[in-house]
């Protein structure tokens, strides 16, 4: 491998590395909880130092791909409870405690996208996804409802599933081989619908946040479009940049 600095698109021989151990992962090659090679096998097949892969490593540890287990070695990281915690979900008590949600199934229907899924999820106009409902609950207490569209020509055999886990990333790996990387979220304050309202046991209009949320595999396809409505008192929602 080498590198250029002729183009304004430049890249750093680390990032390049980075993108090809990636790829490992989108088509299988690494799979989760297994061990990489060392740093000096991953060097010499690539023709790079061991300090570049040193640092394309770390970078895709800083974005959870990959664990470091001190003394063991480097290991691909598996979708567990705690790291979803703290990457994709941001809604904590107001004094500092980090709640893991409880899900409830309340539906799951099959059905042509509206125009909203088309638009976040990149569909045809044909096209059909799987919607599920949830009730999120916080300490025992109902705080989110939630629709989960995802396409069904990605997700086919989801209507097999008996029961949807309430870790659905890990099911979206261990089942269909589609690891989430990152997601992509708006945020907007409204009165709760009254559909809401009733599942969440509030009042009609009562004031909620609204996360629309498009989440995107490994190689940057937009795979999962949830819609949530947040009740916040005692609770906010935290975002460290």
């Amino acid at each position: 491998m080498s590198e250029t600095r002729a183009s304004p698109a430049f890249r750093p021989l680390y990032r390049q590395v980075r993108d090809l151990l990636v790829q490992r992962l989108i088509d299988g090659s690494w799979t989760p909880g297994m061990m990489l090679p060392s740093e000096f096998q991953l060097a010499a097949e690539l023709g790079v130092s061991q300090g570049t892969v040193r640092k394309a490593l770390d970078a895709m540890t800083a974005e959870h791909l990959l664990i470091r287990r001190q003394g063991r070695g480097t290991f691909v990281a598996s979708l567990e409870e705690g790291r979803i915690l703290f990457q994709f979900f941001r809604l904590i008590a107001d004094d500092g405690t980090r709640l893991f949600p409880e899900s409830d199934v309340v539906g799951r229907s099959r059905g042509r996208a509206t125009a909203a899924e088309r638009h976040a999820l990149a569909l045809e106009p044909a096209a059909e996804v799987w919607r599920i409902e949830r009730v999120r609950r916080l300490g025992g207490r109902k705080v989110i409802v939630e629709t989960i569209a995802l396409p069904v020509a990605r997700f086919p055999a989801l209507d097999d599933m008996k029961t949807i886990p309430n870790n659905v990333y890990a099911l979206y790996s261990e089942e269909f081989g589609i690891t989430i990387g990152k997601a992509i979220e708006t945020l907007k304050a409204a009165g709760a619908r009254p559909a809401v309202a009733e599942r969440l046991g509030c009042e009609t209009g009562q004031p909620v946040l609204i996360i629309d949320r498009v989440a995107l595999s490994l190689d940057g396809t937009p795979v999962e479009y949830r819609v949530s409505s947040c009740l916040t008192e005692g609770f906010h929602y935290r975002s460290e940049l």
